[in-house]
């Protein structure tokens, strides 16, 4: 069985009479990296900070390669980067001198710190701005010392909280590729409402609704599993007057296996097309394609769609 780095057991936070984590328990092996999604008010902050160590549970326990953070919580912290969401920092301060700070509350010896920023500095994109106070920075650069800032102290696990939120679309492809390149070495917990990130970096997804774990899969067998696939059927030139899009619709809806029908546009010349979702873990087609032969209907292409993982998540969400 693999090392863990990362164990959430049973973990519940209350504010108040709200109940923002309600029972999470899920594991993360050292190496992985692992989208947590949730929609706003799901949780997934109040998680991360009780990892992190802001928050402390109301119940249950946050584990940090071993070790409880609750237990102690400075050696748990020392095998973390965290970037919050909106990450503080000290907009009276150069870039260069913020990073020397972290450097130096992350205890990093004086002979090496040099190296060490230069090489996170040239990762995260901010050379050209070291000399620049922080409060004259774009949000989009701002995220980017958030980043280096949890990454100077070369830690075993990275949390981040929104990590490209502020970017332009070139930034958040370089900084996807960061987050792949990290993920080559370290642990990473990667919280995000860009789906499309999730499916270009993590090689697993957590979701949360309400405070509680939905779903825990990779991403190709979560858009899958436990939801209804997608058959795309393109019907050839026929008879209108024996046979229309009603009546194939009609005969498509009695399949055991059809959820629902839908048209979806032909390629001219009389076709008509459908897309139909269908229930269960198996291969639907061959029971559309046996119904199809027994009308008699002329069926010129199928083939099955994958559900997106946006999807996905709308229907794990919201209990569609």
């Amino acid at each position: 069985m693999p090392k863990l780095m990362v164990e959430a057991r049973d973990l519940y936070k209350s504010f108040g009479e709200t109940q923002a984590v309600d029972g999470v328990s899920f594991s993360v092996p050292i190496g992985q990296v692992v989208g947590f999604l949730g929609p706003n008010g799901a949780g997934k902050t109040s998680t991360l900070r009780m990892f992190a160590g802001y928050l402390e549970p109301t119940k249950g326990q946050a584990i940090i390669d071993g070790v409880a953070v609750s237990d102690d919580p400075l050696l748990a912290r020392e095998k973390i980067g965290y970037l919050p969401e909106n990450c503080p920092l000290y907009d009276d301060m150069m870039v260069v001198d913020f990073l020397r700070f972290v450097a130096e509350v992350r205890m990093i010896p004086p002979s090496q710190q040099d190296a060490r920023l230069r090489l996170v500095c040239d990762r995260c994109g901010i050379l050209s701005v070291l000399g620049k106070d922080i409060g004259q920075l774009s949000k989009g650069y701002r995220q980017r010392v958030g980043l280096a800032q949890a990454i100077v102290g070369d830690p075993d696990l990275l949390l981040l909280d929104e990590p490209t939120s502020g970017l332009d679309p070139n930034q958040i492809l370089e900084i996807r590729a960061l987050i792949k390149e990290l993920g080559k070495e370290k642990t990473i917990i990667l919280s995000t409402h860009i789906l499309p990130e999730v499916q270009a970096s993590c090689d697993r997804v957590i979701i949360i609704s309400d405070g509680k774990l939905v779903a825990d899969d990779t991403p190709d067998a979560l858009m899958t599993k436990g939801t209804a696939s997608r058959v795309s059927m393109l019907f050839g030139p026929m008879d209108s007057a024996t046979v229309d899009v009603h009546r194939i619709r009609e005969i498509l809806a009695d399949i055991p296996e059809t959820r629902s029908v839908s048209s979806r546009p032909g390629e001219g010349d009389g076709t008509l097309g459908f897309s139909v979702d269908v229930g269960g873990d198996g291969d639907a087609r061959s029971a559309l394609f046996q119904t199809v032969v027994q009308h008699g209907l002329p069926l010129l292409e199928m083939h099955r769609e994958q559900v997106s993982l946006e999807e996905t998540f709308r229907k794990l969400t919201q209990g569609d």
